[in-house]
């Protein structure tokens, strides 16, 4: 959702993780960011830029017209698992800078229907309907409704990604909520048949989340396009033939947080320690 951003190392600048031109001016979407870097964080971000500037994705990416490399991901994902089809009605969820949205475009022709979701302000893409909102918030979903006008979806994409703190523990958590929620939110807006597939980082609560959306699909697996950086934690998870007739009553995020309860201990209540017997006794001061 919200795009990630490194300094520049004179930190003056932002730049945004998703998108691939390096220093938005005061003009752009991003305005009124402020960052205050230390030395190391800046000389990382420093490196990571060097990094950036060759990796041959991006510039793939660049060449081919595409707002950022992970396009090439869904590429990678079509082409191994074959989700979507020409006429097929797509929802983008979390499609900041819009390179989902442009590779969804292709893939569905001019009879197809795709829909994107993100906070950020995204550019248009022509043959797309981009909303700018949240979609776990119920005004934005009741505009996904308004926009399928009664239809249902062919295949759900999403590389959404919270805010992140740089807390590792509650960044987790909350990436895998928020994944819930958007399968929650969906299914029930899925064909039959239909396929889901979402950006997933590797920690706890993964294989929890996998167990609690495989009653839904006939297939759940996950996959690591050749597009992702070597030193991301990222993987996809690729969900095939939903069976809405399958599905249990309690919702994903339920099932997920209970079992990420047992897996922590979360349901353990500890006894408190025993009681002892002590001498100690407490004397009041006779007033003189």
């Amino acid at each position: 959702m919200s795009p990630l951003y490194v300094l520049l190392g004179d930190g003056q600048d932002a730049f945004c993780l998703d998108c691939l031109d390096l220093g938005f001016n005061k003009k752009s979407i991003h305005e009124g960011i402020v960052l205050v870097p230390t030395v190391e964080e800046s000389n990382m971000a420093d490196h990571w830029i060097e990094n950036h500037k060759r990796d041959s994705w991006r510039k793939q990416a660049k060449a081919s017209g595409y707002r950022a490399r992970s396009a090439f991901k869904l590429k990678q994902i079509q082409e191994r698992f074959g989700l979507v089809r020409q006429g097929d009605t797509i929802l983008d969820v979390g499609c900041f800078p819009g390179g989902w949205s442009q590779v969804a475009v292709e893939l569905v022709g001019p009879e197809g229907h795709v829909i994107g979701v993100d906070l950020e302000p995204c550019q248009p893409v022509e043959g797309a309907v981009l909303l700018t909102g949240d979609i776990t918030d119920p005004y934005t979903q009741e505009r996904v409704l308004e926009e399928l006008g009664g239809d249902l979806i062919n295949v759900i994409v999403s590389d959404i990604s919270p805010d992140i703190t740089g807390k590792w523990d509650m960044d987790q958590s909350v990436a895998m909520t928020l994944v819930a929620d958007v399968f929650d939110f969906s299914l029930p807006l899925l064909k039959k048949g239909g396929a889901f597939t979402t950006k997933l980082f590797q920690g706890v609560g993964v294989q929890e989340l996998i167990d609690a959306v495989k009653p839904h699909f006939s297939t759940v697996r996950r996959y690591s396009p050749d597009a992702s950086r070597n030193s991301s934690s990222e993987v996809y998870l690729v969900c095939r033939n939903h069976m809405p007739w399958n599905s249990p009553k309690q919702s994903i995020r339920e099932r997920y947080e209970e079992a990420v309860d047992v897996l922590v201990g979360g349901n353990e209540i500890e006894e408190g320690p025993e009681p002892t017997k002590t001498s100690f006794t407490v004397r009041r001061r006779k007033n003189e």
